[in-house]
């Protein structure tokens, strides 16, 4: 992926929420309310920056590299 999301400011409020909620899981909190409010407006942001994430591997793939990087700033 040519994008570099992790400046965007929909991740690092998604990140920011993340650590506010407790939560110990990226993967479940972006199951909740929240985080998947703020993930769909990181998956908006990619369709800006010309992203193209309509097929389900995609998409898949940009989440587990989202989980991951959540993941790395966190630690």
């Amino acid at each position: 992926m040519d994008w570099d999301f992790s400046e965007d400011e929909a991740f690092l409020s998604l990140c920011d929420a993340f650590r506010e909620s407790g939560e110990t899981s990226a993967m479940e909190f972006l199951a909740t309310g929240e985080g998947a409010f703020h993930f769909q407006e990181l998956t908006q942001n990619a369709a800006g920056e010309g992203i193209d994430l309509s097929d389900s591997e995609s998409m898949a793939k940009f989440q587990m590299e989202v989980l991951e990087t959540i993941d790395e700033m966190n630690n």
